[in-house]
């Protein structure tokens, strides 16, 4: 911490150059932002076998603390993996810039012209567990919408991220932008999050991103705005009018493909006609999968304890009940989701109306897999998080929803009778 004895004022000075980068920032030119973002992810590409020693050092230290293997999984980091995060960068680097963007005009009767216009929110505060590839994704957003940014990876992330934000760095250099526009605490103290979570009138935002522990922690105790999801209790309903083999691609995926995300299902609805054929189908599937089951109304499986329902497992566990169709699906879903990414699989249009229109999570499927619930796969190069709340922000988070907007009128010496 060289000179700074305290957690606050290192905090402060971070703060402070957070702003002041900010500041600038928000009227950066929009091609000196992408090549400062094509040069970071020409660095993290450069930069891979640091990367992945740097990586070593934390799955070693995420063992030793007792990681469970989905929160590994979560914090591995392989050279497709690294590929990938450089790809994102360069994603949101080819986006059109959303700052200044006019979002509507229109002229009235007294004489002004009067235009809506994005504009950055200011500086982002970032708090994260695990997932070090959210180092470049939010640094990439947080830059691409002119918005300076402080990030908090956690312990178990603590080398790997330094070393992605090094790259992040040396792109804010190549274009001559601040540095401090993207800075990473540089200390595991936790000290340093009660810190971000009290700092008004210097962050305008926090996003959480991580378990519900953290989330809570951060909405409980914030002083700034919080753009989070609680947790990612994802459903997939399969229905009476459902294809048999879409049904078995997606509930596989959205359960195996990578279980400890935010977007893997965590319950499986069936509807009963179905329960003794393709229902047992899809059991078995899981089970071969390595899936442990924990089911209602299901024989060859696990019987289902109460709490197994609105719970997010992260890990090769699935809850599975019987329903008596689409109406009893949505019920259990609003009792039991947290309005994050609910799936239904069926052939029948009504039905699938239906689904979407009485259920209110931020993103709702038909006939794909829950793990698509992604800023990446939505086209937004990556995002800084899923926000499952109703104000500003919601679903996947990419530049577009860091801006808020402010209004330019004009006039002609118009005065007002």
């Amino acid at each position: 911490m060289k000179d700074m004895e305290t957690i606050p004022a290192l905090m402060q000075e971070i703060g402070a150059r957070a702003r002041a980068a900010a500041d600038g920032l928000a009227f950066a030119p929009p091609e000196a932002k992408r090549a400062a973002l094509e040069a970071a992810a020409a660095a993290i590409r450069a930069r891979g076998p640091e990367i992945l020693a740097a990586n070593a050092e934390d799955m070693a230290f995420g063992r030793a603390g007792g990681l469970s293997a989905a929160m590994l999984d979560r914090l591995l980091l392989t050279p497709d993996r690294i590929g990938a995060m450089a790809a994102g960068v360069e994603a949101i680097a080819a986006q059109k810039d959303p700052v200044g963007e006019v979002i509507a005009a229109w002229e009235m009767p007294s004489g002004l012209h009067i235009r809506r216009v994005r504009t950055p929110l200011g500086v982002i505060g970032v708090i994260y567990e695990s997932r070090p590839n959210v180092t470049a994704d939010a640094g990439a957003l947080c830059l691409k919408s002119g918005n300076a940014v402080i990030l908090r990876g956690g312990s178990e992330s603590f080398h790997s991220s330094r070393a992605i934000h090094a790259c992040l760095s040396e792109g804010l250099r190549a274009a001559g932008l601040p540095e401090d526009a993207v800075q990473l605490v540089p200390v595991r103290d936790r000290a340093a999050v009660a810190e971000m979570l009290r700092m008004t009138g210097v962050i305008d935002v926090i996003v959480p991103r991580g378990g519900r522990g953290l989330v809570e922690l951060v909405q409980r105790e914030a002083r700034v705005p919080v753009f989070a999801h609680l947790e990612g209790i994802c459903h997939v309903y399969v229905d009476r009018d459902a294809d048999a083999e879409k049904a078995l691609r997606v509930v596989l995926n959205a359960k195996t493909r990578r279980p400890g995300i935010c977007g893997a299902a965590e319950c499986l609805l069936i509807d009963r006609p179905l329960a003794d054929t393709l229902g047992r189908r899809l059991i078995e599937a899981l089970i071969a999968a390595g899936v442990e089951v924990r089911a209602e109304g299901i024989a060859g499986s696990r019987p289902a304890r109460p709490d197994d329902f609105g719970r997010e497992f992260l890990d090769m566990i699935i809850a599975a009940k019987v329903v008596d169709g689409v109406d009893e699906a949505i019920a259990h879903i609003r009792r039991y989701g947290s309005s994050h990414t609910e799936a239904i699989v069926t052939e029948n249009d009504a039905t699938a109306a239906r689904f979407f229109e009485r259920l209110d999570s931020a993103i709702l499927m038909r006939n794909a897999s829950t793990q698509f619930a992604d800023g990446g796969e939505f086209g937004m190069g990556a995002e800084i998080g899923i926000a499952t709340g109703r104000l500003h922000a919601r679903g996947p988070v990419g530049a577009e929803q860091l801006t808020s907007f402010k209004y330019l009128v004009t006039g002609d010496g118009t005065v007002r009778p």
